[in-house]
């Protein structure tokens, strides 16, 4: 049997460092120190990012069985990485549509976490487009944690879209998902690692 790999993956403007990808990260190590957890800081530029990752799972799929933890951003980018490989995988507060959001971002931005600064431009947006995964080819690959509070997305969004797959949709909250730590044994389950 094939060694475990969990991927998790961050959403726009966070890092390796943000609270879900730290908590999965502990998880593994404490209790299933077998499990290899990447969390890549992924460039701030969609196409870069997918590249970014596609490297990473090339690197990794014929020696490791994969699974994937998308928040925000990172879900969106789950889904696409889904499209292409079949990973099941796991989505918090997930974006579905970031185009339309960061279409309102364009211009400078910093990222919180490494401070690093870019511009955000209109090819950016259509870059996130091409990555959009229209169906879904597996519903029952993903695991939707949702909370209704959540201040940047429009969670019906993800709800809707991932209606045939499992949910867990909380009320309040969020876009951080609050009480994130409570489901990490449950997703290394999910993901079947």
């Amino acid at each position: 049997m094939k060694p475990s790999l969990l991927l998790y993956i961050h959403g726009f403007n966070s890092s390796p460092l943000s609270h879900k990808a730290q908590v999965m990260a502990q998880y593994c190590q404490e209790h299933r120190p077998d499990i290899t957890v990447l969390t890549p800081q992924l460039p701030n530029y969609p196409q870069a990012a997918a590249n970014a990752l596609l490297s990473i799972v090339e690197s990794h799929r014929d020696s490791h069985h994969i699974g994937l933890v998308g928040s925000s951003l990172g879900g969106y980018l789950a889904l696409w990485l889904n499209q292409q490989f079949g990973f099941r995988a796991v989505l918090i507060n997930p974006a579905v549509r970031p185009y339309e959001l960061l279409a309102e971002y364009l211009g400078p931005q910093t990222n919180p976490y490494t401070s690093e600064h870019y511009h955000l431009e209109s090819h950016h947006i259509d870059e996130l487009k091409a990555l959009d995964v229209v169906t879904l080819a597996s519903p029952s690959d993903f695991w939707l944690l949702q909370q209704t509070g959540d201040e940047v997305l429009d969670y019906r969004q993800a709800v809707t879209k991932l209606a045939q797959a499992k949910q867990t949709v909380e009320q309040g909250g969020d876009h951080s998902f609050v009480g994130f730590e409570r489901y990490a044994a449950d997703i290394v389950d999910f993901l079947a690692l």
